[in-house]
């Protein structure tokens, strides 16, 4: 069968909305058979845009986020210019390249998480597909979270399917872990143990970090830069141990979670019931937090490590940490997810082929092409849903 390159962009915008990631990618469709190299290669990125959130629009679907008594007006207000944003990154992104509409096969729109509420079998995702394959004349492929759903899994995490097709290894176990505004971890057992891999949201990533800062800043800037305002705090262990406490943590997979839990108004109780926490300053609890998302995210790896080599016959397995998505840019919470997992090797997804900025948008390109081809894009392992599927709905521009 000869190979056929098709090019898919891929659109996330994540919890933090504070920007559309948009990825132009290339992949080959032979490849949806045959041997993982496991080295990323099976796909391209050809070319990627960071298109900012206009700030009425960011403050609005922040707004749209927190429950109210009028959300269904709210979210007519919103629908449009959210579309329109996400079409005029993908205009942007083209408009770097030498490509047009007509050399993209689809478009892999992730839309913007309202709600996700698992236990109800919902979950809300906003950026009408409609409008977006009208606007940029290609063919759009949308709302992937609730097929899954919908066959009975928590439609979320969605990148793990990604993670196992373009970095799962033949002889090294690997625990990819995407922070956004909520973490999750994907892990990979070497191929050549057969063992199914495992994914699910650890609990918070940046959304905690970036609403406390944004609470307790003026700052043209939503989020901690480098995690230098948490480097002049310290880490508070008696707050901390408490939030470690959540009864997320102790949830068996498959689980996954939100802001809908995750939030100032949850951490309030926290501090109030902390030794420490009224008499704390700001910063140190931007310290602790910091550190509240590194543990909360080792513990895991470690679980799913120790379950791996528990069970394995190679003594010499060995399990690496790749870390993705914005998490990756902040020098002290790689620095303290290293701290706190020193038998790992800690690297970002650079080391093995894909800038940790974009994995998320190219897995939605990936989950495009799934769709295109009639491929399930679902791990049902990962999610729980009763069988794998083909995830999305089509929207044609013509």
């Amino acid at each position: 069968m000869a190979k056929q390159r098709e090019l898919y962009i891929g659109l996330m915008s994540g919890t933090s909305i504070d920007g559309i990631d948009t990825a132009l990618v290339a992949f080959n469709s032979a490849d949806d058979e045959g041997a993982n190299d496991g080295a990323g290669n099976r796909c391209e990125l050809v070319a990627e845009h960071l298109q900012p959130m206009p700030a009425e629009l960011t403050a609005q679907l922040h707004q749209l986020c927190r429950p109210s008594n009028d959300e269904i007006s709210a979210l007519a207000r919103i629908e449009q210019p959210l579309a329109q944003a996400l079409a005029l990154a993908c205009q942007q992104l083209l408009a770097k390249t030498a490509y047009t509409a007509s050399d993209i096969t689809a478009i892999g729109s992730h839309g913007q998480t309202i709600r996700h509420h698992p236990e109800h079998g919902f979950t809300l995702q906003i950026g009408d597909a409609n409008i977006l394959a009208a606007l940029t004349n290609i063919d759009t492929v949308a709302d992937f979270r609730r097929k899954d759903m919908a066959l009975g899994g928590q439609g979320a995490p969605l990148v793990p399917a990604f993670h196992q097709a373009v970095f799962q290894h033949p002889a090294i176990n690997r625990a990819i872990v995407n922070i956004g505004g909520l973490a999750n971890i994907t892990y990979l057992p070497s191929l050549d143990q057969s063992k199914p891999v495992v994914g699910y949201d650890t609990g918070p990533g940046n959304t905690l970090l970036d609403a406390w800062f944004s609470a307790k800043n003026n700052s043209t800037k939503n989020y901690d830069e480098d995690g230098n305002w948490a480097k002049s705090g310290v880490i508070i262990q008696p707050l901390l141990n408490l939030l470690l406490q959540h009864p997320y943590f102790e949830l068996t997979p498959p689980k996954s979670t939100g802001r809908e839990l995750f939030n100032l108004a949850w951490l309030q109780p926290y501090l109030a019931n902390s030794p420490h926490g009224n008499t704390c300053s700001d910063a140190d609890v931007q310290r602790t937090l910091t550190r509240f998302t590194a543990v909360s995210i080792a513990n895991e790896v470690n679980k799913l490590a120790l379950d791996n080599n528990n069970n394995s016959n190679n003594l010499n397995n060995r399990t690496e940490v790749y870390i993705c998505g914005g998490g990756a840019a902040n020098p002290l919470l790689m620095a303290d997810i290293a701290e706190v997992l020193p038998n790992y090797p800690v690297m970002t997804t650079a080391e093995i082929g894909i800038d940790p900025d974009w994995v998320e948008a190219i897995a939605f390109a990936w989950l495009a092409k799934q769709h295109v081809h009639k491929q399930p894009g679902n791990l049902p392992a990962v999610t729980g849903a009763s069988r794998p599927a083909i995830l999305g709905a089509f929207y044609p521009a013509d």
